[in-house]
């Protein structure tokens, strides 16, 4: 059966949610019509009028990127600026282009995961969870209806706390209602003062899930008006959010851990601060330009904190409390396309999945 470009974008996005982009942030469909049939996708850092050229060759309608080729609006397409030659030979050539950006950075196991993995960290976490994106839903029901209603709710995802999931909680007591005579109760009758006997029953969710728990919550109670509360939380959601910080099985030399940083990320040279810790066990990082975690890091007593674009007097702001390591934006970044094949991987096993060729870094190195 021929998949559609609108299944692959899909399922990347019940991994990388668009709703946890910035909001400074273009990721998405870009380019093309969702409901095309696909004829391959090809995965890359950045999508560039090359890149593009080389979909068409390996026969890809679909590029998919993690930094959309369009971030700010658009006013001409005179093909005078390389943003407008690269979207131009896409839409001549029926080549449509997605990007998944800063939602697959916030993911757990997104761009910085990745890179945690590539450096056999261990106990990884999130290194800023964001708040705000959790949600908690009240409701009550007869107790012989609990579980179904629940059932309900844990399908359309509700009650998943990190790694636990049909979590809710559940109090007995009493419910009183007076039923006019257009209600229709499943417990007591119309004009009459009813007590009875219901649970208080509460779960959290991710608050981009509202509308689908709220259907299941309607569709599955009995109750012909449901009484419910939704709250907005503080709590941090440590799903979501920005870098990771992990530790490494043994500690490092911090020298050593340089080298082995330079070895596992390919790099052809590294910017850093001075080995002020002798030793690195504790490695805080974020893929791409991170020095706003730097705080983050220190605070949670990271050895090194590992991202790119750092400008010359943020340097000074480790103040000798940690080591900073600048690797580059590009280099922190490239096995990204690697995480996108192996997500696309476990669900499409009959397409063609390809990794770019071309290498997109427009910084270059004299060695």
């Amino acid at each position: 059966m021929p998949i559609k470009i609108n299944q692959i974008i899909q399922f990347l996005e019940t991994f990388a949610p668009s709703a946890y982009q910035e909001s400074y942030d273009n990721a998405g469909l870009l380019v093309g019509q969702a409901d095309t049939t696909l004829t391959g996708a090809l995965i890359t850092l950045d999508c560039t009028e090359a890149v593009v050229e080389e979909a068409i060759a390996r026969q890809c309608n679909l590029i998919i990127a993690h930094h959309p080729i369009v971030f700010k609006g658009l006013k001409r397409f005179t093909g005078s600026h390389y943003v407008e030659r690269t979207v131009i030979k896409a839409i001549q050539n029926q080549v449509a282009i997605y990007a998944t950006h800063t939602n697959l950075d916030n993911v757990i196991y997104g761009v910085s995961h990745h890179i945690a993995d590539r450096l056999s960290l261990k106990n990884i976490k999130i290194l800023a969870p964001k708040k705000h994106l959790l949600m908690k839903l009240t409701t009550f029901c007869q107790p012989a209806d609990t579980a179904a209603v629940l059932e309900a709710l844990y399908a359309a995802g509700a009650g998943h706390i990190g790694n636990y999931a049909n979590c809710s909680f559940r109090l007995t007591g009493t419910g009183t209602f007076l039923p006019n005579e257009a209600a229709e109760p499943q417990v007591g009758e119309k004009g009459q003062l009813t007590e009875t006997k219901e649970e208080r029953v509460e779960v959290i969710f991710p608050a981009r899930l509202e509308g689908k728990v709220m259907q299941a919550l309607h569709e599955a109670h009995p109750y012909d008006e449901v009484a419910y509360y939704l709250h907005r939380l503080e709590n941090t959601y440590q799903q979501v959010g920005s870098g990771v910080i992990g530790t490494l099985a043994q500690a490092m030399d911090a020298n050593d851990f340089l080298v082995y940083l330079k070895d596992r990320m390919e790099l052809p040279c590294i910017r850093h601060t001075a080995l002020v810790k002798p030793t690195v066990q504790k490695v805080a990082l974020c893929g791409g330009a991170g020095f706003f975690l730097l705080p983050k890091a220190i605070q949670q007593q990271a050895d090194v904190y590992i991202t790119a674009d750092v400008k010359y007097h943020d340097f000074f702001e480790a103040q000798d409390k940690i080591i900073l390591a600048d690797i580059g934006h590009y280099e922190s970044e490239v096995f990204t396309k690697d995480l996108i094949a192996s997500i696309l991987s476990q669900k499409f096993t009959n397409i063609a999945i390809r990794l770019s060729n071309i290498n997109t870094n427009p910084v270059n190195y004299l060695m």
